[in-house]
């Protein structure tokens, strides 16, 4: 029996034995993989927030660079200045009570950690786990605060946060208590351009810190957490909330007593009259530019398409934060932004947008002309904006709305070449193929309400004909026709887009001038779709590059129409300014070739068009949707197109497109297309011979030769059952009229 006992204790004993041994391999092992995988980076982060802090200078919190930016040729544009240096605080002259209720709200334990607060930052960390790696949950200190400020990005990841922790460590270990808060209350952010306690008292109230009421300082303290949502001239119910609670905080913490909160809770807050820092249509268009790249290039990731209003909304205030970041690094970072702005370009479309729209003096009540326009030129050898217009010039030094990329409209029969006639000659359409203009149930009415039966494609397209459209895009679906705006970018399309009437221009929110233009430059380069931008390059203060190796920075490039049907679709849009729906309107020094575009009612007009040279699109209307009855796409947008391409081109050589190469029309003949009925239409040939100068003009009267007149067609009227999904990137819808940046 003891010989069977003792020969199972050593058969267990072996067993814990090799238990002991696999457990301590298996921790080793695990130790192993954590170094490897988490250690070495955080090592790496640890040394990164050591080199900064080594480096770093009281300076860094009070120094701001001049930012300058440069036009095509190498000529100033612009300055950009901060007034930060002027604004700048020192620790005895910061207001005790601005001092006490930071403490209060942001940091309580400021005095007794050394930078970081363990146990608040524990939260934020499981947080930023149950999250899946997004930042949803604060814990910095006033010190992390300072340093992700001042040294780092808004860039919401787990190493930012890892080195925003470490930096904060090594900041406590080189300035004392009294510099750290100093260089915060001078560095925060407090909504409207305004960055520290002195800017924002001066912005706010007209007066300085020192002179400021208990109500008043700790009104301006509630904005910097949540600058966007504390925004006192949008949202100053929210920050009067805020204030209060403040208040009571201090309060219950001893701060002040209870007269000095019943009193400074009682007092009416009065702001000054909101200063808008106007700048013209090139600065603000720069501006944006620049900070977008400079964006992408601190890894940004732009979206449009979101699973849950919750994503979206943890999307914008992220994207609010790092817009943010990058808006005060470009003023006070000493870049030297190079464009491709032409000023001479500019001057130009400038004035061809005031000539042609002079005859509208009608003007709102803040002087503003009631009737609008925008238009932008792009330099088709590069692909990057060249001119763009906001706007109708006024006496005032700038302007708030620039309405070339900030404005999006319907686009009227503008759009059938990018979502129809386009994708329908990459699929073996002819522009001599027989198509049949009739009307029928359920389908859009042409124009002139008339119907001439059998039509080629060609003419089709050069007068604009609506039911051929409607057919034609039905055929190819909403779906494919709408994912050619989706790759280049189109950043206002809904779900509720994927409807016939799209095949008008029938958008819920539309396009704007920018997307037009580059959408049609796209054509002329053979298919290849080019990111607009005007940024070429981006260096610092020493000349050192930041952002393009030579040019062209901020651009991507990539397909989105087959190079024969590209080469297709602007030989057919030529006799649009031959014999179509802008004849007679072509340039007498190059060849060109475009589109009309007029919206239901007469509420909007375009004309989109390109040489070899250049593309240019102009959008007329109010900003406040308004019928003009004499607007359409070939009155007031035609004028300034032509007006501008024919001054811009003078003295140029004269050039003509890249020939095409022929497709063979195999559509059938009328007589079959009316026993086959529309489903014979899908019967594509691939091979065409060449043109042969189809100019005869339609029975149809001048004055009528645009497409959505009235009663045209009734959106809710043709709605179809969207798809499920909607395409990889479809933006959520957002206001047709104007982006926040």
């Amino acid at each position: 029996m003891r010989r069977i006992f003792a020969t199972i204790w050593r058969v267990l004993w072996n067993l814990i034995k090799i238990s002991i041994i696999l457990g301590l391999v298996a921790v080793l092992a695990l130790g192993i993989y954590l170094y490897s995988e988490y250690a070495k980076p955080i090592m790496r982060l640890q040394n990164l927030a050591k080199n900064i802090a080594k480096e770093s200078e009281p300076s860094d919190f009070a120094s701001a660079l001049t930012s300058i930016v440069y036009d095509v040729n190498g000529e100033k544009i612009v300055t950009l200045r901060s007034a930060k240096d002027a604004y700048y605080l020192t620790y005895e002259e910061l207001p005790k009570y601005a001092v006490d209720v930071m403490l209060v709200t942001e940091d309580r334990k400021f005095y007794s950690h050394g930078g970081v607060d363990f146990l608040a930052n524990i939260r934020a960390a499981y947080a930023l786990l149950k999250h899946k790696g997004k930042i949803t949950q604060g814990g910095s200190t006033i010190t992390q605060q300072l340093a992700r400020t001042v040294y780092l990005t808004n860039e919401v990841t787990y190493e930012r946060k890892i080195i925003e922790i470490f930096l904060a460590w090594e900041l406590e270990k080189k300035y004392s208590k009294k510099q750290i808060l100093e260089f915060y209350m001078n560095n925060i952010y407090f909504s409207n351009s305004y960055y520290g306690l002195q800017a924002a008292a001066y912005g706010y109230f007209g007066k300085s810190a020192k002179e400021l009421s208990l109500s008043q300082t700790v009104f301006l303290c509630a904005i910097p957490n949540n600058p966007s949502l504390y925004d006192p001239y949008l949202h100053f119910d929210k920050v009067i909330a805020r204030r209060d609670r403040m208040l009571l905080q201090m309060l219950e913490n001893g701060e002040i007593t209870q007269a000095q909160h019943d009193a400074a809770v009682s007092e009416e807050i009065f702001l000054t009259k909101q200063t808008v820092t106007r700048h013209n249509y090139v600065e603000t268009y720069v501006y944006y530019c620049a900070i977008r790249a400079l964006m992408e290039k601190d890894g940004f990731v732009f979206r449009t398409k979101f699973d849950t209003q919750e994503e979206k909304a943890v999307y914008e205030e992220q994207y609010e934060a790092s817009y943010t970041y990058w808006q005060k690094r470009l003023y006070t970072g000493g870049y030297r932004v190079y464009t491709s702005i032409d000023l001479e370009l500019q001057e130009q479309l400038q004035k061809s947008v005031n000539e042609g729209t002079a005859e509208f003096t009608e003007m709102t009540e803040d002087g503003i002309y009631e009737l609008q326009a925008s238009a932008v030129c792009i330099d088709n050898e590069t692909g990057c904006v060249a001119a763009i217009v906001g706007g109708r010039e006024q006496e005032s030094a700038g302007y708030t709305l620039n309405r070339a990329y900030q404005s999006f409209r319907q686009p009227g029969s503008a759009i059938k070449p990018l979502i129809i006639y386009t994708p329908w000659f990459e699929r073996g359409l002819s522009p001599d193929d027989i198509l049949i203009d009739e009307k029928f149930e359920g389908g859009p009415v042409n124009s002139d309400r008339s119907y001439v039966g059998e039509i080629t494609v060609r003419r089709a397209l050069e007068v604009s004909k609506n039911t051929i459209a409607w057919k034609l895009f039905l055929e190819l679906t909403p779906e494919v026709g709408l994912s050619y705006l989706n790759k280049m970018g189109f950043r206002r399309l809904t779900e509720s887009d994927y409807v016939p009437a799209a095949a008008l221009g029938g958008l819920t929110y539309g396009a704007s001038a920018l997307e037009m233009a580059s959408a049609y430059a796209a054509l002329e380069n053979d298919g290849i779709y080019r990111t607009p931008t005007c940024i070429l390059r981006i260096t610092d203060s020493e000349g050192r590059e930041i952002l393009g190796s030579n040019t062209y920075a901020a651009q991507k490039e990539f397909r989105v129409y087959e190079t024969n049907a590209a080469r297709l679709m602007t030989d057919v849009m030529k006799g649009v300014l031959i014999s179509g729906t802008a004849k007679g309107n072509g340039l007498s020094t190059a060849a060109a070739a475009g589109k009309t575009g007029t919206t239901s009612d007469k509420k909007d007009g375009w004309f989109v068009g390109y040489t070899a040279y250049y593309t240019t699109s102009v959008w007329v209307g109010y900003d406040m949707p308004k019928r003009v009855d004499t607007l359409s796409g070939n009155t007031y947008p035609l004028a300034v197109w032509k007006d501008f391409m024919d001054k811009i081109h003078k003295g140029l050589p004269a050039l003509e497109f890249e020939p095409y190469e022929p497709v063979e029309a195999t559509r059938p003949p009328a007589a079959e297309q009316d026993k086959e009925g529309a489903d014979s239409e899908s019967e594509i040939g691939e091979e065409n011979s060449d043109r042969q100068g189809e100019t005869a003009v339609p029975t149809q009267s001048p004055s009528n030769e645009e497409e959505m007149e009235d009663g045209t067609y009734d959106g809710s009227q043709y709605k179809v059952t969207p798809p499920p999904e909607p395409l990889e990137n479809e933006e959520e819808e957002y206001d047709r009229t104007e982006d926040p940046h």
